[in-house]
């Protein structure tokens, strides 16, 4: 081999280290917490490029998303909060509505200076988006509803009020390494999520509210799902114009994780990156 191939070979090295370093650094995880309204909300940020809210779902936090941050942050700049009273993020009032939830949300996207986002939402997330994006329509570009409804049916309000008994375990497992502050935090999203039993006004989306919707929609629902019937995401289907509805046979109340993983991630970012209603 001769010197001057063995400089180009090394200056190949150096130019494909350069850009794996340049990647680790794009995708690096930040943490911070911001004063917004009465509580401190912690969030994370990763990756680079428009921005794509996360949102956990009741008793998570921001380390739910996990499984997909290292591939949606190659396209995106992930920003990714703990709810009120969730994770890090702390609820003086010690009372929790969806409603709220998107209060806060809307005034961290202040604080970050982001006028439009992308966003993605788990159960309460997903509800926490339909509060944003009826409120301020012009805050969501695009938005994907994991596991969400419009209004508590029968059915979850029993599950709600029989919450601690009914409990798969490795959800219980989940909730506990999201209560960074401990069993009190515990205490206080059981007690809280047992009082969504008698929220009517909360979440309680009319099909005439929903069409108000600007932000492009996809609507994910599994037909097993114990909380939501199906009957639920099609009315939403149904009201939002332009949305697109995938039932996922077999699938749970958050029907994205496990063997159904990389196919969400390929939906949602085929998905997410249109630009315009088709």
């Amino acid at each position: 081999m001769t010197r001057h191939q063995c400089r180009r070979i090394l200056s190949g090295c150096v130019v494909l280290l350069g850009g794996l370093l340049s990647l680790a650094s794009a995708q690096a995880l930040q943490s911070a917490t911001v004063r917004v309204n009465d509580i401190e909300m912690h969030y994370q940020l990763i990756g680079s490029g428009e921005p794509l809210v996360l949102l956990h779902g009741f008793g998570g936090c921001a380390d739910d998303w996990q499984p997909f941050t290292q591939i949606l942050a190659k396209q995106y700049q992930l920003i990714i909060p703990d709810l009120r009273g969730h994770g890090l993020s702390t609820n003086p009032t010690k009372v929790s509505t969806h409603h709220q939830s998107a209060m806060d949300v809307l005034a961290l996207l202040d604080r970050l200076g982001l006028r439009s986002v992308r966003a993605m939402g788990i159960s309460t997330g997903g509800m926490t988006l339909l509060h944003i994006a009826t409120r301020q329509p012009e805050r969501i570009d695009a938005m994907v509803l994991i596991g969400a409804s419009s209004f508590f049916p029968p059915q979850a309000r029993a599950m709600m009020a029989a919450s601690a008994e009914k409990t798969p375990p490795q959800v219980r497992e989940v909730q506990k390494k999201c209560a960074k502050r401990g069993s009190e935090q515990l205490r206080e999203l059981s007690s809280q999520f047992t009082a969504f039993k008698d929220s009517y006004d909360d979440m309680n989306f009319t099909a005439p509210y929903l069409s108000t919707i600007k932000a492009r929609t996809l609507i994910v629902h599994g037909d097993r799902d114990i909380f939501f019937p199906v009957s639920i995401p099609v009315e939403m289907y149904q009201a939002i114009r332009g949305s697109e509805l995938w039932v996922v046979p077999g699938g749970d109340h958050v029907p994205i994780f496990g063997r159904r993983q990389r196919e969400f991630q390929e939906i949602a970012m085929e998905f997410l990156q249109r630009t315009a209603l088709q």
